[in-house]
């Protein structure tokens, strides 16, 4: 990279770790996000020189993977642990780069930022998006309609309640109304195995799931032959017929009808 596209992407990395602005950033791994998101949190809590910083006890960072949450909490507090034993020259260039005016106040600021995020309960709130949402319904069970004692259901309990729910289906298809639709799922799917793999093919998508409900039974049948690679009886026959030798066929018929 060329020094003049190194200052180019520090310059966009400064403007981008600024609170007061609302920013997209998309890039590559390794590319320096999760550095910018640490820096963009630490000008949140310095503030400038005229007001404080934001409380840390009132900022919540959301990430999508909990090792991303992890990393960052791991870098923030390096960074503040770092702070504290720093000499004030050294202390006012990391500021500076930050964008952050240094002086005697910004400087006992920064210092003071370890101790104060050391002793919020449960340190700084860096979580999954999905930890956080699970935290809200934990505090709000009735105002979103679900039981208080509600249980997340993780991967192993999810695959045993789609188990019983197979089992209910098929145990409900032998009657008369279904038995329709029994025959037409038997010749797509000839062992349970292949059904568990319909419905996993079915569950990845939800959106043809959802077209396939509006289908006729016709429609439906030619999408399920197509999703399974199960050919058409049809077809198979006309295939069959077609790369016979005939006399040869013949031939053997009367072979076997003389023997």
């Amino acid at each position: 990279m060329s020094a003049s596209a190194r200052a180019e992407a520090n310059r966009s990395q400064r403007i981008a770790a600024d609170p007061r602005v609302s920013a997209f950033v998309a890039a590559s791994a390794g590319s320096g996000k999760t550095k910018l998101l640490t820096d963009r949190l630490l000008r949140l809590m310095l503030g400038d020189a005229e007001r404080g910083g934001a409380d840390p006890a009132r900022i919540q960072c959301l990430t999508f993977t909990k090792a991303a949450a992890a990393e960052m909490a791991v870098r923030l507090q390096r960074r503040l642990g770092r702070w504290v034993t720093l000499d004030d020259p050294v202390l006012d260039d990391e500021l500076r780069a930050l964008e952050v005016v240094p002086g005697e106040a910004m400087r006992l600021r920064a210092r003071a930022l370890f101790a104060t995020v050391l002793d919020l309960p449960g340190g700084m709130r860096i979580g999954t998006i999905h930890a956080f949402c699970q935290s809200l319904l934990r505090r709000f069970p009735l105002e979103a309609a679900l039981s208080p004692h509600f249980r997340l259901m993780d991967d192993p309990d999810a695959e045993m309640a789609l188990a019983a729910a197979r089992e209910a289906m098929l145990s409900g298809a032998f009657a008369e109304t279904q038995r329709a639709s029994l025959r037409l799922l038997a010749g797509l799917v000839p062992t349970l195995e292949a059904l568990g793999t319909l419905i996993e093919k079915l569950r990845a998508r939800p959106d043809a799931l959802e077209e396939a409900r509006h289908l006729g039974p016709e429609a439906l049948e030619r999408r399920l032959r197509h999703l399974l690679g199960a050919r058409d009886p049809e077809e198979v026959a006309a295939a069959i017929a077609g790369d016979c030798d005939e006399a040869a066929l013949r031939d053997a018929a009367r072979v076997l009808a003389g023997g």
